[in-house]
């Protein structure tokens, strides 16, 4: 009897995911000898009627270079908070994860190797204490999961920042303005420091340094009567003054996390009140940090990490997540690698940013 394998992506997109697959699929059916489904939607896909794909080498091909995933995906499928709409419309928290596990093994799969981040894997996690075999991979553009030197997404998602600041520099400097870029990575700000470093920011916010007005308001004067009469900040989507809070859009939805929203248009605001000499604009990068081709880094990563996920299912060796360690890709047990980071706000790579005269409101 062939074994067969479950793979699902869960959370939000990211640039090679569909690498991983590609790379899972070829060495999983074509060293192996696995039969590999491919759950729709997350584990969304194990809920009710299972909506499901084989994996075959002609559903992979030419999937390097694709930006999102082919199996689609979703934030808000958390088996154990699963929304579910009443016949009135109202939505409710239903916890389906027994039926996730039973419908997999309906299936007649061994395990799922599941693509995610921090609170995918920690699905995976629960889900294995009830009883199915998981296999992790961390994905995430925001690079804050610890137990890797990396995640696939990230190049990506600072590269296309950078072009973003190479472009709005022409017109900052263009129209005497303070143009501020707002990027994603929820509570991490390493998408923002790295764009920012890159892109030639003036100031950059994020959340892991609470920012002092007065100090980016002196950023901006500094270089006012140095001959520079505009500036270029960075602002993480979940920045936050010394004396404010997070800026949110809206609640929380069911069977998800509150969305993080404004950041940049509320530093906008708070220059324009103190009195900021130069007119400002407000850019929010937004999902163009998800999209698209994947860098040739990402591609890499994400290969290696689906072949030594291909490896670790055929060898039965469950439980696991996949991670760089440089130079080699190696694996973990999965409770060991649900651990998020942040910036170091005294770390080297802060000192060497504002020894370059990036100032980071503090």
């Amino acid at each position: 009897m062939v074994r067969r394998v479950g793979l699902s992506t869960g959370g939000g997109d990211a640039p090679g995911l569909n690498a991983v697959i590609r790379a899972f699929v070829k060495v999983a059916v074509g060293v192996h000898g696995l039969e590999v489904i491919g759950i729709e939607d997350g584990l969304a896909g194990l809920v009710g009627t299972p909506r499901i794909q084989p994996l075959s080498f002609r559903e992979v091909r030419g999937l390097l270079p694709r930006g999102g995933t082919i199996l689609g995906t979703t934030n808000r499928g958390n088996p154990f908070r699963f929304p579910v709409r009443d016949a009135t419309g109202s939505v409710s928290e239903v916890d389906v994860s027994s039926q996730v596990v039973e419908s997999a093994k309906s299936l007649g799969l061994e395990g799922v190797v599941m693509l995610g981040g921090d609170g995918t894997l920690d699905i995976g996690r629960r889900l294995m204490d009830l009883g199915l075999p998981i296999i992790g991979v961390p994905k995430t553009i925001d690079n804050d999961l610890s137990a890797t030197d990396a995640t696939f997404g990230f190049d990506t998602a600072v590269g296309i920042a950078a072009e973003a600041l190479d472009r709005l520099h022409t017109t900052a400097e263009s129209h005497d303005r303070v143009m501020l870029l707002e990027l994603m990575g929820r509570n991490a700000g390493f998408i923002a420091l790295n764009a920012g470093l890159a892109g030639g920011a003036d100031f950059i916010v994020l959340p892991e340094i609470p920012y002092d007005l007065e100090a980016i308001l002196a950023c901006i004067e500094r270089r006012r009567t140095s001959g520079s009469h505009f500036a270029i900040g960075v602002v993480a989507e979940g920045a936050v003054s010394k004396h404010g809070e997070l800026s949110l859009l809206g609640d929380a939805a069911p069977g998800g996390n509150a969305r993080l929203h404004g950041a940049a248009a509320k530093l906008e605001a708070e220059l324009s009140r103190a009195g900021c000499p130069l007119e400002i604009r407000t850019t929010v990068l937004g999902h163009i940090q998800r999209g698209g081709t994947p860098s040739p880094a990402d591609r890499i990563l994400a290969t290696r990490f689906g072949v030594e996920a291909a490896n670790l299912a055929a060898r039965g060796d469950w439980g696991k997540v996949v991670r760089l360690r440089t130079p080699d890709i190696e694996a973990v047990p999965l409770a060991d690698a649900l651990h998020t980071h942040r910036v170091d706000p005294e770390g080297q790579l802060i000192r060497q940013a504002e020894a370059l005269g990036i100032s980071f409101g503090r």
